[in-house]
């Protein structure tokens, strides 16, 4: 069993930062063999976590991106129409006939993320991406393979789990997921990061930063943050942009308003939010960080 504390070690190994709740999470989700549901406003990291496991575990990375429409196959299994034909077509010329348990075997299978997630000799990461945005009927198809990490196919009987993957499911919160889901998972929410913590996040995957404007973009990212803004920028955002600070040569954002101000390009993705933030309200944001 991997502990809270290994969690954050493995963690920030691959330069993610993980606060104790979040690595207990994923300890508790990992002991227990069920799956952590991770919900948080689009920007926080959720994803990455995900990701980061993977990397930090030497785990393979299965991820569904879920949207709206999503079905059996396109997410667990379809069979190989093509082969099928080929084998009948085949099986024609030379005169012979095929069952229907032949043509429904295990080798005219495909097998989509969740079904190729329980079949793995080593257990991967299974990343379920947004899962609010896809149907409610999709979490029924959910529900057998989070419960019982099994998948029936009417015409073999039911496959059941090789190893069990560590499941992370993220929800950006576009709709409530239902109760039957929630209770097959374990729960952690994901807010942004404070300022120290965001700091260091800057700090790990951009080392060449100085510590003068990694502060500066940490405390200024905060305060932007409490605007009324449409889209509030995520940690991907941040890191975009102080890496474009850095190679615009900007070591302090006080110092060079103008030139930094015309990257906020970098944060701010909606017209309305760039209208939000003026000059002269860019300049009292970075004021009020320094």
């Amino acid at each position: 069993m991997t502990s809270a504390k290994d969690y954050q070690q493995l963690l920030a190994s691959v330069a993610y930062v993980a606060d104790e709740r979040l690595s207990l999470a994923l300890s508790m989700a990992s002991m227990l063999e069920r799956p952590l549901l991770l919900e948080g406003e689009a920007g926080v990291g959720k994803t990455f976590v995900a990701q980061s496991v993977a990397k930090a575990t030497s785990r393979s990375l299965i991820r569904l991106q879920c949207y709206e429409g999503l079905d059996a196959q396109q997410t667990i299994y379809e069979w190989n129409y093509q082969r099928q034909m080929l084998a009948i077509a085949l099986a024609g010329k030379q005169g012979s006939a095929l069952e229907q348990a032949d043509l429904f075997s295990k080798d005219y299978l495909l097998e989509r993320p969740l079904l190729q997630a329980i079949r793995q000799s080593e257990p991967p990461v299974l990343l379920i991406d947004e899962v609010d945005r896809a149907d409610e009927e999709f979490e029924a198809l959910l529900l057998e393979i989070l419960s019982d990490f099994q998948v029936s196919i009417p015409e073999i009987g039911s496959l059941p789990a090789i190893t069990k993957p560590l499941v992370i499911i993220t929800s950006n919160g576009v709709r409530d997921i239902s109760d039957a889901l929630r209770r097959r998972c374990l729960f952690h929410h994901i807010d942004f990061p404070d300022i120290a913590t965001e700091l260091r996040i800057i700090q790990m995957q951009l080392p060449d930063c100085s510590l003068k404007l990694a502060q500066g973009v940490a405390a200024f990212v905060a305060a932007l943050r409490k605007e009324d803004l449409i889209k509030i920028p995520g940690v991907a955002e941040t890191l975009d942009w102080t890496a474009a600070l850095i190679g615009l040569q900007i070591d302090d954002l006080a110092d060079n308003l103008e030139q930094s101000y015309r990257t906020l390009v970098c944060l701010l993705k909606t017209r309305a939010d760039q209208e939000q933030i003026p000059y002269p309200i860019y300049e009292k944001l970075v004021a009020g960080a320094s």
